[in-house]
Order: structure tokens, then sequence, then C-alpha cells
């Protein structure tokens, strides 16, 4: 990820379903990005907020698939992120949708996503990830898309 996503230097980044906030405080403390991260969780967002290594990311309670995205700190972002939350996106298409439009011209959205069947045919998360139509709709219409296999996870770094 840190080599797809490079230097921070203070740009905007949004981590998409920030969980505890690990993603988005890597994005800012080692990569250097000045980081939002947003969850429709308020427990979530309530245990990211609650770790204290140094000066924090931002952080937002909102749903990021309806809400409203003038309520985020940024315009736009020259990064967004989303760790095993597509999968979860009722219209992934909607969401793309957002993302394109808050994403800077050259920027990037990183997404980290189970692909279904990687799972023995035994294990009841056997079909808990994203189908190969789902997997054609997330890299649709990206000027570059590179993808990186982790086992049961694919990454996606998608540019506009």
């Amino acid at each position: 990820m840190d080599e797809h996503l490079g230097p921070g230097r203070r740009r905007p980044a949004l981590d998409v379903g920030c969980g505890d906030g690990a993603l988005a405080r890597h994005l800012h403390h080692e990569l250097g990005y000045r980081t939002t991260g947003i969850d429709i969780s308020h427990s979530a967002i309530a245990l990211a907020a609650s770790h204290n290594p140094g000066p924090e990311p931002a952080w937002r309670c909102g749903d990021f698939a309806t809400g409203d995205l003038t309520a985020l700190p940024e315009p736009a972002y020259a990064v967004i992120t989303c760790r095993l939350v597509y999968r979860w996106m009722d219209d992934k298409r909607a969401f793309l949708n957002r993302v394109r439009h808050l994403l800077v011209p050259g920027g990037i959205f990183w997404v980290v996503t189970e692909i279904a069947g990687r799972r023995p045919t035994s294990d009841p998360l056997q079909d808990l990830g994203i189908t190969p139509a789902q997997a054609e709709l997330l890299t649709a219409g990206w000027s570059a898309v590179h993808i990186a296999d982790l086992d049961v996870l694919r990454c996606y770094a998608l540019r506009p």
C-alpha cells in the first residue's frame, strides 16, 4: 500500500469505514497525509478517537454512502481508502460515484476486499467476498488499475 500511495506531504486522505482507525492513523502518522476517518458506527469512531499516539487524524461519524459529503473537512482528497468495506455497500455504483466525486485529479482510490470463493469450500465464510461482477464494476472506468492478491484478499489501486 505504501508504495502505491507514496508520501502524503500533508495532502488530504479519507479512510472510508475507518473502524478502529488503524489505517487512518497509518496514513496520518507514517505516510504523512492529513487524514480523516469516517465510519457509520458511533462506537467505532469513539474507539478510533480513544487511541492517542500524538496528533490524531480527524474523525467523523456518518454514512459515506448516503450522507452529506460537504460535512467532510476537505472538498477533495488525494487518497481515499476503503478496507473491508466495499463488499458491504448496497449500491456499489453510487458508492463509486461518490468516491470519484471526491478524488482530486491524479488521486488514488485504495480498496482492500475479500474475493468470494478463495476460502476452502468447507469454510462458512467462503462466499463472503465480492463476486467477479462486483470486481468488474469496481475496476471499470479508471485510467489505471493495479491489483495485488493477498491470500483471500485483493488490493486495488485505482486512478481516475
